[in-house]
């Protein structure tokens, strides 16, 4: 698939390139990204590169991770990361991101996350995302919430993140969930 971008009232969403790399690097070092993110630790130069240069090409060219660089729409510098990863062929992707610390508690990553969840049910004909951030990171948990997820509860030891297991927070964002059709019936569970 070829790269896309996208545009919000005050946010413009692209892929990443070479030239964002630096960018990359400086946003990563920041201790709460390394903390709640699977980006290694320390995050070095080349950490950067192959992300740029590598896993978000690549991502596109298989099809299998959208990843976008989220700018200012006016212009300015990267605030942050919001990727959907394929997670199975029935039509299920994941969202992950991360924001750069001078540019949280806007509203950056809620609207980067609405706007991509949209693109992925009209573009990628996702039947569900599923959102999953390690227990305690209350940042990620309420940018989901805003953006319309629904918390489904606790994995136990369902994130390995730098070499340990954690229990994480799971929450699903659904196309009827924000006004869209699902390519496929869905029949809820009667309770």
């Amino acid at each position: 698939m070829e790269p896309i971008t996208l545009t919000t009232e005050r946010l413009l969403l692209r892929t990443f390139t070479a030239e964002d790399t630096d960018a990359v690097y400086q946003s990563c070092q920041d201790a709460d990204i390394q903390r709640w993110t699977t980006v290694p630790s320390p995050y070095e130069r080349h950490h950067a590169v192959e992300f740029t240069e590598h896993m978000v090409p690549d991502g596109w060219r298989n099809s299998t991770m959208c990843t976008f660089a989220v700018l200012p729409r006016a212009g300015g510098p990267l605030m942050a990361s919001v990727a959907v990863t394929l997670r199975t062929f029935s039509g299920t992707w994941e969202i992950g991101f991360w924001t750069g610390k001078e540019h949280r508690g806007r509203g950056v990553m809620a609207e980067s996350v609405a706007a991509v969840s949209h693109w992925a049910f009209m573009r990628l004909g996702a039947t569900r995302l599923e959102w999953r951030a390690e227990v305690g990171n209350e940042g990620s948990r309420a940018v989901a919430e805003k953006a319309g997820f629904r918390m489904e509860g606790e994995l136990r030891a369902a994130l390995l993140n730098k070499g340990t297991l954690r229990d994480v927070w799971v929450g699903s964002l659904l196309p009827s969930d924000i006004g869209l059709t699902s390519p496929q019936p869905y029949l809820p569970a009667r309770r």
